[in-house]
């Protein structure tokens, strides 16, 4: 199944109509028909069945046939990532856990980060691409980027942890993790979090937490903590 993806379409509609942009991938690349079925997903669980009844380049236009709506996970899983110095890295990692299952996005600017400006709009479109790739029909949250200090002062309602790579009392991720709970994990910069920022962390009720016995590189050790999670709750 190809799935497309528009935050518009509504189950409260017998019509749609695609923007421009998608309008024109639809009709002049895929070359699709009118008659032709196209299965689209607003990112909020619902997916619909429609059928090309205008195969316009400008405005293509469906009916929609039918539609159903996916319960959402018993668990929100938010990851806040500080971005990597090379943004291919990030990308993949916002890729991959939108595969996996992720929830929820937050880039963190951390003392150590060497990326501190972000622009989000291409980690959008990354996101959307991976969840229609991967047949999801809830989109994950981007949050836009928020430094460390502002971030770990926020509420937050689940499990709470931090993973980093100071020789220190740390416990096993995995055998912390609860099932069907809501969790936030932190994961730092090339440089790792700094002293001081593990100790806020401390003293905001994180648990610090190992990922394995080897040193991981910040995408790559967002992606375990994602897929631990996602695994556990399956």
């Amino acid at each position: 199944m190809q799935l497309f993806y528009s935050p518009t379409i509504s189950e409260n509609e017998k019509l749609f109509v695609f923007d421009k942009e998608e309008s024109k991938h639809i009709i002049k690349v895929l070359r699709k028909k009118e008659s032709d079925i196209l299965f689209v997903t607003n990112g909020l669980g619902f997916l619909f069945k429609t059928e090309i009844t205008l195969a316009s380049d400008n405005k293509c236009t469906v009916t929609i046939l039918s539609f159903e709506k996916q319960e959402p996970t018993k668990y929100h899983l938010h990851l806040a990532v500080a971005p990597t110095k090379m943004n291919e890295r990030y990308e993949w990692f916002l890729e991959k856990a939108t595969e996996i299952g992720i929830q929820e996005i937050t880039p963190i600017i951390c003392e150590h980060s060497e990326r501190k400006i972000i622009k989000t709009d291409r980690f959008q479109k990354i996101i959307e691409s991976a969840m229609k790739q991967s047949l999801h029909y809830y989109i994950p949250k981007l949050n836009e980027p928020i430094t460390y200090k502002d971030f770990i002062k926020k509420e937050f309602n689940g499990q709470k942890f931090i993973a980093h790579c100071e020789e220190t009392d740390k416990k096993s991720f995995k055998k912390e993790l609860k099932l069907q709970e809501n969790l936030l994990i932190l994961i730092g910069p090339e440089g790792d979090f700094s002293v001081k920022e593990i100790q806020m962390a401390l003293d905001n009720k994180f648990i610090p937490v190992s990922l394995g016995d080897t040193r991981l590189r910040t995408e790559t050790a967002a992606i375990v903590a994602c897929h631990s999670a996602v695994l556990l709750n399956e």
